[in-house]
């Protein structure tokens, strides 16, 4: 009678997920806010609380937190990285500033500690990288300029995780200043080490994956994955970092070929990972949190697109592309709740699950939204104040209005303002032309 009964539930929930799914494919979005409301109606204090599958759920959470970390590692090479940390570390110091900051800062102002404080700076710091590579795609940037910087960007907060990780595990586990250092040392040696392997045996060891066979080149890559994983947890270094450098290690044909038959099971389990989530946190206490959340969303979006601004001017970038890169950022998801899920199964703070939740249903909803609007928006308002700036009231009665030194010539309506010649690439647009770097008229809007 339990078996039936975990079926009904397990069949139940991932039903929902696929209606979910197709309900945010048809209106082009990301299902990840909901997986996480799906999580949160079957959770308890929700509308039909699970019972009996509540375990399986939970084990399939983490398979999926491994899953999406080996995935993210098979999208690089470790040549990739060794060479966007060389290019673009500033870049990469500054996003860590400028975004982890305010997490950790509102932790403390809430009074949680310095633990919740490292793990909501980890929340606000890491954008999604599934999310923000599907807009990039959807409104036809692969080809732009800002693109590589946006993606740099991504790739050294990927790697960051390999550190950030297991330090966030020690603090977790409640290990003290020695054990915290020496489970740094292990993962940073151990990160080193897979870097340096792949970079010198890569080929060896895809070599060696690879198979003909897609079901053995599967088992063997699965396996090896999990082994990995439970092999970094025991040493306290991170299950998902485990997963993330098998990902790195495996390059060309066995890549490819695990890439493509591993994506259904990363988005079966990462989808009962974020509904997993969502059953941990009582919907009863996000209302408490909203407005803190709220006032988090916006203060983290803003320095998400003051960190693409500014690492996009230092790429060499024209304004338009300036904004572009910054609003694409914004954007948070899977490593967020990733993060805020350790903290939550080690029970640090009770309201750090809920806040977590709103914050990011807050901004993966709006993240695609920035990404898009960001640009023609600034422009907007920027022709708006140069209007008021520039063009005077008249008095009552007077003739038309004359603009200083212009000799009693009318006052035309001020423009678009248009960028210094030296600062627009070739290629780029002027206002009133096609946008051929992103597929798109100037305003922004035709997508």
């Amino acid at each position: 009678m339990h078996t039936a009964t975990v079926f009904i539930e397990l069949g139940s929930v991932i039903l929902v997920l696929g209606l979910l799914g197709r309900i945010a494919g048809r209106y082009g979005f990301s299902p990840i806010p909901l997986y996480l409301l799906g999580g949160l109606a079957f959770g308890k204090g929700g509308l039909l609380p699970l019972s009996a599958s509540e375990e399986f759920v939970a084990t399939g959470a983490e398979i999926g937190v491994v899953l999406l970390l080996l995935m993210l590692g098979l999208e690089y090479t470790a040549a990739d990285l060794v060479t966007n940390l060389k290019a673009q570390y500033p870049a990469g110091a500054v996003d860590f500033l400028f975004n982890a900051t305010p997490g950790a800062v509102a932790a403390l102002l809430l009074g949680w500690g310095p633990v919740a404080a490292v793990v909501l700076a980890g929340v606000t710091w890491i954008s999604s990288s599934g999310v923000i590579a599907k807009v990039l795609g959807d409104l036809g940037r692969l080809g732009n300029r800002e693109t590589p910087v946006i993606l740099s960007i991504l790739v050294l907060e990927d790697l960051a995780m390999a550190v950030y990780l297991p330090i966030l595990t020690a603090l977790l586990a409640g290990a003290g200043l020695l054990a915290g250092s020496v489970t740094l040392a292990i993962a940073l040696a151990t990160a080193g080490a897979v870097l340096f392997v792949a970079l010198r045996y890569g080929r060896l060891i895809s070599r060696f994956v690879s198979h003909d066979d897609p079901e053995k080149l599967l088992l063997v890559v699965l396996g090896l994955t999990l082994l990995v994983a439970g092999i970094a947890q025991q040493l306290q270094v991170s299950a998902a970092v485990g997963a993330f450098l098998v990902g790195i290690a495996l390059s060309g044909e066995a890549a490819e070929g695990a890439h493509i038959l591993l994506s259904p099971l990363r988005d079966l389990f990462a989808a009962v990972f974020f509904v997993f989530f969502g059953l941990s946190t009582d919907p009863t206490s996000i209302p408490p949190v909203l407005l803190p959340a709220l006032l988090l969303a916006v203060a983290t979006a803003l320095t998400k697109v003051a960190t693409g601004y500014w690492a996009a001017r230092r790429a060499g970038i024209a304004t338009r592309g300036r904004w572009r890169a910054g609003g694409a950022l914004v954007s948070r998801g899977e490593f967020s709740i990733v993060i805020a899920g350790l903290a939550v199964t080690a029970g640090i703070e009770p309201g750090l699950g809920p806040l977590a939740t709103a914050y990011v249903l807050i901004l993966v909803v709006t993240g695609p939204l920035a990404a898009r609007y960001t640009q023609p928006a600034v422009e907007r308002l920027g022709t708006v104040l140069g209007r008021q700036r520039w063009v005077p009231t008249r008095a009552p009665g007077s003739g038309p209005a004359h603009l200083p030194g212009q000799g009693g010539a009318p006052a035309q309506e001020a423009g678009p303002t248009v960028p210094d010649a030296e600062q627009i690439p070739p290629g780029t647009p002027t206002p009133g032309s096609t946008a051929a770097d992103s597929g798109q008229t100037l305003d922004g809007l035709s997508r």
